[in-house]
């Protein structure tokens, strides 16, 4: 018979058990053995009388009274979270796991270069990092932190969010690709014709839509492109040539990834249309060049925002402020 102290660590396994899905998810989060958490669900179906949990081999469902019982002890499972959370912030220095999620080409290009840092300044916070183009569940998953590339009207609600960097979508080419044009390209109009590299899913077609930038510098890591048979590039276009356009271009290739467009780019095969963190390397190391700087595209391949989002809570931990502030930083 369970009593009111025993009861309640088996409410919290099973709150982990509905939220992941499975008892081996949960056994493995809370390292314990796959028939240890069925035994303690067990024991709370016995205790009540009546089942909480289908199962079969591949998942588990709730039951209307298991449905019930879970509302109560998920709350005494973020409760219990926001008890540890409140401790945590009253600590000394910054330690734990850190679960967080990014989208995979962010992630690898972006986040993970900045993960060395983190740890040589706070060695006590530890980072396991899930790379996914979705938008994860956090509560369900057990994670502290997703990044997500966005717009404002599409945050996900009731999760707070943290602005970290600008994504910009920029049109790039090799130099060597850019020497074998019969003219420069000055005007998004002199990409008609030309091959170019989309993401090619979704919104992110073919379907180029341009205006003039508000800052018509080029970038610092971004050279003027190469004109050729050394000829120079010509002066500012009147301003009749700035009107906002419309364009479809022609799209020999699109990879539903801006690394993967980055490397055809590179082998001088068009121009690019990739986000602008996927380039930032080459653009410096003079490998591509950025062209067309006085314009911007907008529309489906308009700027986006890098967020850092998290659940609310009074207590933020010090492990997940640490990684928020020191991403804050090193996007400034």
């Amino acid at each position: 018979m369970l009593t009111e102290h025993t009861l309640v660590p088996e409410m919290l396994v099973f709150a982990k058990v509905v939220e992941l899905r499975g008892f081996a998810a949960a056994a493995r989060q809370l390292g314990l053995t796959t028939s240890a958490i069925s035994r303690s669900v067990g024991r709370l179906e016995a205790h009540w009388g009546a089942r909480l949990l289908y199962r079969t081999t591949r998942s588990v469902s709730l039951t209307e009274l298991g449905a019930e019982v879970y509302a109560g002890c998920a709350q005494m499972a973020r409760l219990a979270r926001e008890v540890h959370a409140t401790a945590g912030h009253y600590g000394d220095i910054p330690r734990g796991t850190v679960r967080i999620s990014a989208p995979v080409v962010f992630g690898d290009i972006w986040l993970a270069p900045l993960l060395p840092a983190l740890r040589q300044r706070w060695p006590a916070v530890e980072i396991a990092m899930q790379l996914s183009d979705r938008m994860v569940d956090l509560t369900e998953e057990g994670l502290d932190l997703a990044l997500r590339i966005t717009t404002p009207d599409q945050l996900p609600p009731g999760l707070v969010a943290r602005a970290l960097r600008t994504v910009r979508y920029i049109p790039v080419a090799s130099p060597t690709w850019l020497r074998q044009l019969p003219a420069p390209i000055t005007h998004p109009r002199d990409l008609v014709g030309l091959p170019c590299i989309t993401l090619g899913y979704g919104d992110f077609q073919n379907q180029l839509r341009w205006e003039p930038a508000a800052q018509a510098e080029a970038p610092s890591t971004a050279a003027a492109p190469p004109s050729p048979a050394g000829s120079s590039i010509p002066a500012a276009a009147p301003a009749a040539d700035r009107a906002p356009l419309e364009q479809a271009v022609h799209t020999p290739i699109t990879v539903a990834s801006s690394t993967g467009i980055v490397t055809l780019a590179l082998q001088h095969q068009g121009v690019g249309i990739a986000a602008d963190f996927a380039a930032e390397q080459a653009l410096a190391e003079g490998r591509l060049v950025q062209l067309l700087p006085g314009w911007q595209l907008c529309g489906s391949y308009a700027a986006r925002t890098a967020y850092a989002l998290y659940s609310p809570t009074r207590h933020l931990p010090l492990k997940v402020r640490a990684l928020i502030d020191h991403l804050v930083q090193a996007a400034a």
